[in-house]
């Protein structure tokens, strides 16, 4: 059939401080926009946004580079806890995991619990559907994560939480920030779909919760999605995605929305970014932090935020 709307996607592997170099910049679009590339040919196919947005969560959460399933951070107790969340416009229906273990695709348990009755589930709950799928156990330590979580041990945990690059060159030696992995598409029906992954902080108490799987940190209607990144206590305090969402569902562009969403965290000194999509095919990016590690692909061509500088606010593009 003719293609109805033109697709539309934007995809984050973080928030935080600045990278260092151009060559940490090369590094990460490297990551990026091969991602970028392979989930756009699947909606230019056809394929739907929400199958779209899994297919790009797993390939970022399959990349050592980010803090999301392989490549996940530690917490205190050396232990990697993932949580995971997908919202779908056609039925508005959340669904996501917190805290699970061991396994390599915690998106892949979000995507089945779309259509579940119970729509949330937390570690135990988690694990326990993984192995009624027969997903396979799957470790995703790395080294460079370990080595990270080695040396704030013998730090006393002084940091309060680990680097959003797994890279350790690539980071800034001051202020390192973590953040998630996120995608959000809009696909040739014109459906919206927004998925979010993450490791965590790093370093924080057993059992703590990630904005990840909350409509906080992922939301999407008919009218807008969107997926957030940074720290997940700030996100929460804002209620930051369900909030620009909720604007432009009201009748706000998506850029003022936005910026009136991010306005109200400046004054707050929150933390953190987000990505977006509208029903129209707008795209918008915003951060409070000094950079946002997002990609898009507007139709015509691909493009990204790594190096907008500290102080830009929002940024959008049709």
């Amino acid at each position: 059939m003719d293609t109805e709307v033109q697709p539309k996607l934007i995809i984050h592997g973080g928030a935080g401080s600045s990278l260092r170099s151009k060559g940490g910049v090369e590094t990460v679009r490297r990551s990026l926009y091969p991602i970028v590339d392979e989930v756009y040919s699947l909606l230019l196919e056809g394929v739907s946004a929400k199958e779209a947005v899994v297919r790009g969560c797993q390939m970022l959460e399959d990349d050592p580079c980010f803090n999301s399933g392989t490549g996940s951070v530690l917490q205190s107790d050396g232990q990697i806890r993932m949580s995971a969340s997908l919202m779908d416009s056609t039925s508005q229906s959340f669904s996501g995991v917190i805290n699970v273990s061991r396994i390599k695709n915690p998106i892949d348990l979000a995507q089945f619990l779309q259509t579940s009755p119970d729509r949330v589930l937390s570690d135990f709950g988690a694990a326990e559907l993984a192995r009624e799928l027969q997903i396979p156990s799957y470790n995703g330590l790395t080294e460079l994560r370990l080595q990270e979580w080695i040396k704030e041990r013998q730090d006393n945990f002084q940091r309060t939480m680990a680097g959003v690059v797994a890279e350790a060159e690539l980071l800034s030696t001051s202020n390192a920030r973590r953040g998630t992995i996120g995608v959000v598409a809009l696909d040739t029906y014109g459906r919206l779909a927004a998925g979010t992954s993450t490791g965590g902080k790093g370093f924080e108490r057993i059992g703590r919760v990630s904005d990840s799987a909350m409509p906080a940190g992922n939301y999407a209607t008919a009218h807008a999605a969107v997926s957030c990144t940074g720290i997940g206590e700030d996100i929460i305090d804002e209620c930051l995605a369900a909030r620009i969402v909720v604007r432009v569902t009201d009748g706000m562009s998506l850029k003022d929305a936005m910026q009136r969403s991010f306005a109200e965290a400046h004054e707050h000194k929150r933390d953190f970014g987000a990505i977006a999509l509208d029903a129209s095919g707008a795209i918008a990016w915003a951060k409070t932090s000094e950079a946002l590690l997002a990609a898009y692909h507007d139709g015509d061509k691909m493009g990204d935020t790594l190096e907008i500088p500290a102080g830009t606010e929002v940024g959008s593009t049709m």
